[in-house]
């Protein structure tokens, strides 16, 4: 597709003539400030250009033709996280997420990256969004954790020598299960007469590393009368790719995550990943040109909902047990600001009892994962990292919980960098999961590790 090609609407523009950031959506910033203390990398640096009014200001100069798209550009929108915590703190209903995603997609047109940022992100899109890929690359990764090769290397120091990324791709690496080939059942009948039919999306990351949460999901459904079915072949959803102004490469993996779904015919998509639900979503404007797809896209997109949502929608019908837990409940970006998701999972984890939650300091501010942020920033990522961790620890504690993988991972590195690796990190599913069963949070994790 040709895109330089400058559409008379936007001739003054320095932005070419796709998708070139809405004028109307940049206007709607009435540039009043009530972003600068949501912004992560404005509360760091307090750079103007480095919060969610300035980088808006940029990219209404470009498209006046008053400023290029050039390295300056290109920098502080890769310092942008994604976060959209400006959204849930503009009074003026700034819809960043569209701005910025259209933004970044211009970028990676227009503006070029050195060849070591293109080698590095290359080889970031060619393996995570592929669930085999991981898996086959996962294989290493297991031998070297568990011959206690890691603990040796961590301890030399020599990590330190690596190149920075490098070096954040070590730290953030999650445990590798046993299970690491293990595919999950296609279908969980519901317990009792169903109440719904729902698919279940398994993601990339998640089903090779966090199987054991997409398992307690389907679990959980099915105990509140849901019969779950996991479409096979599901690729990966676009997250990644729309994050990073990738679009092209986004759409089609969209189209491809509609038509597995629509042949499987249920009544609500699930989602256990924040990120993934909040693109999923979007769908419907990610694929808003597109005459054989939109309205398909749309259509989906509305049959989207986080586990969270889904479980407040329906009746509680299965016992929960109790948990005697103390836990840190941690607001992953993309279901708080992105869909707007905050009370609910409170709500369900209140239900559990003997689990007590309570709330971190600077709780909307991100913890530096952000989709591949912390790998491609590892130092603003572990700075916003260590400073969640240090909320984390002022709570007591014993256990943190979240709704989003990246989010679980980052904040394991960073209790590991506190030296409280012992800490539990859990997903909100698994502790539902573990009250109805009437198992302990010993039990979850022994159960990991299988």
């Amino acid at each position: 597709m040709e895109y330089l090609t400058q559409v008379e609407t936007t001739k003054a523009s320095n932005f070419d003539g796709h998708h070139a950031p809405d004028r109307e959506l940049i206007g709607d910033c009435v540039h009043c400030g009530f972003c600068l203390p949501a912004c992560p990398t404005y509360v760091l640096w307090g750079e103007e250009m480095d919060s969610p009014r300035g980088r808006i200001y940029m990219m209404k100069k470009s498209a006046e033709g008053e400023a290029p798209l050039d390295k300056r550009f290109q920098r502080h929108m890769d310092n942008c996280l994604g976060c959209m915590g400006c959204m849930t703190a503009c009074p003026s209903g700034v819809q960043y997420n569209k701005l910025i995603e259209d933004t970044r997609a211009q970028v990676e047109r227009n503006v070029p990256r050195t060849l070591g940022d293109r080698l590095f992100r290359e080889m970031l899109f060619r393996t995570f969004p592929h669930a085999t890929r991981l898996r086959l690359m996962a294989l290493p990764m297991l031998v070297y954790q568990r011959t206690g090769l890691q603990r040796l290397v961590r301890a030399s120091g020599v990590l330190g020598l690596l190149p920075e990324r490098l070096g954040a791709m070590e730290a953030l690496l999650p445990r590798v299960p046993n299970s690491l080939f293990h595919r999950g059942a296609e279908r969980v009948a519901a317990a009792g007469q169903a109440r719904r039919r729902v698919g279940m999306l398994v993601g990339c990351v998640q089903q090779v590393f966090f199987q054991h949460v997409n398992e307690a999901t389907a679990r959980v459904l099915a105990a509140e009368g849901c019969e779950v079915i996991v479409p096979r072949g599901q690729g990966c959803c676009g997250a990644l790719m729309v994050h990073s102004g990738l679009e092209e490469q986004a759409a089609e993996l969209a189209r491809g995550m509609i038509a597995r779904f629509e042949a499987a015919e249920v009544d609500t998509i699930v989602i256990n990943a924040a990120g993934c639900g909040s693109t999923m979503k979007e769908y419907g404007h990610l694929l808003r040109d597109d005459p054989e797809w939109a309205a398909r896209a749309a259509a989906f997109s509305a049959k989207c909902r986080d586990i969270s949502e889904i479980l407040c929608e329906l009746p509680g019908r299965a016992v929960r047990h109790p948990l005697a837990l103390r836990v840190a409940y941690h607001d992953a970006c993309h279901l708080r600001h992105a869909q707007a998701i905050y009370e609910q999972p409170r709500r369900l984890l209140a239900g559990v009892p003997g689990l007590t939650v309570v709330e971190l300091e600077e709780a909307n501010l991100c913890c530096g994962s952000a989709g591949v942020y912390n790998l491609l920033n590892p130092e603003p990522a572990r700075e916003l990292g260590d400073r969640k961790v240090e909320g984390l620890v002022a709570t007591k504690a014993e256990a943190v919980v979240s709704a989003n993988p990246g989010c679980l991972l980052q904040l394991m590195s960073g209790l590991r960098r506190r030296g409280m690796e012992a800490m539990p990190a859990f997903h909100m599913v698994e502790l539902l999961d573990a009250s109805i069963r009437g198992i302990s949070v010993g039990q979850i994790e022994a159960e990991r590790g299988a």
